[in-house]
């Protein structure tokens, strides 16, 4: 049997596999499909787990004891719900005041799916956010999404990350997020195995070393590091950027399926070149930041998320550096299809809903804190930033996660995706990104809004 050369495609990428699928609005919540979430143990390692209700008998009592539970005008539909942060920050001083806790309502924002709106108004000092909303049920992995749309809410934990990443009177133009740090040491080995990889086998043995050259690489490069920046690794809004920038690199490289028809990387992939990796990491990419000509009211356009990518180069002494080029065509056809398609995949992989929302909240206060809305409404949301007395730094901290290894025949390539998560709110509301309300659309809905201004309570429709 004559030798071939070996073409082999090995991608290693700091990962847990997770997935989560919901259905569309006005679809009941598929309950056969396994739900899948992440642990982190008491070393910070990332782990996957699965939830399974084949009957679909224990989502239904979910369901049923959500509906029971939560009155008829919270749990109805709405294309837009309004939220005032003034009235839901004095909601919450008062019952920590009286030593309670915030009820689901709150911790829930009262359903809202996104943050679509900012709306202020001065005379009632108010700073309002609005967005389409519905009444929730957590799903097996512990995931609060809409009754019947399967989309995720809001959380007011995140919320307060947000608020807190951009605090009344700061000029710091911060940069949240996360990224995937392969380790030096783990580098410099995976450097030094590359070079023991034959150059040509016989096709009896294509398979079995295959699998030993995955598992030399998946040993060499051990363990990376998880960086979150910007904010603490110990809150909910950290786990879902990287949560959602790992399941995204899983889906790239083909370790996942995709959630839906599209390109990935693997797919796209033709006739690469030795020790080119991939960086990829999400922005926002608003199509434009809607502000009102007086600036009381900002309004979120667009699908909120973009994928970038960038060539690297892994040197023989297995550090990376830039490559300096044009991105590989594989992966701009892959973050390309992924940026074209995120809307598609958000509504079956919810946690890509998730970042979508943690990205509008993080532009939201952005804009929030740019326009000095906590000067002008003389409002410091005390309970809110406070870490003690309103603590949302209750989560495991992820701090590392072992090397995946896909070995592929296709093509003779290492590549090895490195990147994250990085919002830069500041950036969505540059000159280039807001678009005047030049009909005054926006404006009228925000004294529409106002005109309705309940009397006491902190949500309404």
């Amino acid at each position: 049997m004559s030798p071939v050369s070996l073409r082999i495609v090995a991608f290693v990428v700091s990962a847990a596999a997770f997935f989560a699928a919901s259905g569309a609005r006005a679809q009941s919540i598929s309950v056969q499909t396994p739900v899948f979430g992440v642990g982190i143990d008491a070393d910070g390692v990332l782990t996957s787990k699965t939830f399974t209700d084949p009957s679909g008998k224990l989502l239904a009592e979910r369901l049923l004891a959500a509906r029971s539970s939560q009155p008829g005008a919270l749990r109805a539909w709405s294309d837009l719900r309004k939220v005032s942060l003034v009235r839901l920050e004095r909601a919450l001083a008062e019952i920590l005041d009286a030593g309670g806790k915030p009820d689901d309502v709150l911790l829930h924002l009262a359903g809202l799916l996104r943050v679509q709106y900012v709306f202020f108004y001065p005379e009632e000092r108010d700073i309002v956010i609005a967005g389409p909303a519905e009444g929730w049920v957590e799903d097996l992995s512990g995931r609060a999404v809409g009754q019947t749309s399967g989309r995720p809410t809001l959380l007011l934990e995140d919320l307060v990350v947000a608020l807190r990443a951009y605090p009344p009177g700061s000029r710091t133009k911060q940069y949240i997020g996360c990224s995937i740090d392969p380790r030096p040491e783990g580098l410099a080995n995976l450097s030094r195995f590359i070079k023991t990889i034959p150059a040509e086998i016989s096709d009896d043995q294509r398979e079995p070393v295959t699998l030993r050259i995955a598992q030399g690489m998946r040993d060499s490069m051990g363990m990376s590091n998880v960086r979150v920046f910007g904010m603490s690794n110990k809150t909910h809004f950290a786990q879902v950027v990287v949560e959602a920038d790992y399941r995204m690199k899983l889906i790239g490289i083909g370790l996942e399926p995709p959630p839906v028809n599209m390109v990935t990387f693997i797919s796209a992939l033709s006739s690469p070149k030795m020790a080119t990796m991939q960086r990829w990491w999400f922005v926002p990419n608003y199509e434009c930041v809607k502000v009102s000509e007086d600036r009381l009211a900002m309004e979120l356009v667009g699908q909120g998320v973009e994928l970038l990518t960038e060539d690297m180069l892994l040197g023989a002494d297995g550090k990376l550096t830039a490559a300096g080029k044009s991105p590989n065509k594989a992966s701009q056809q892959f973050t390309t299809s992924f940026t074209k398609k995120y809307a598609e995949i958000a509504v079956r992989s919810p946690v890509f809903a998730q970042l979508r929302n943690m990205i509008d909240l993080a532009v939201a206060a952005s804009f929030i804190c740019q326009q000095d809305y906590y000067g002008q409404a003389r409002w410091r949301p005390e309970a809110l930033t406070d870490e003690a007395r309103f603590p949302v730094e209750t989560c495991g901290a992820p701090k590392q996660v072992p090397c995946v290894v896909n070995a592929v025949w296709k093509g003779n390539r290492l590549l090895v995706p490195a990147g994250g998560v990085g919002i830069h709110p500041d950036k969505a509301l540059e000159p280039g990104n807001v678009q005047s309300d030049r009909d005054g659309k926006l404006r009228d809905r925000r004294e529409k809004t106002g005109a309705r201004l309940p009397a006491s309570s902190w949500w309404w429709d």
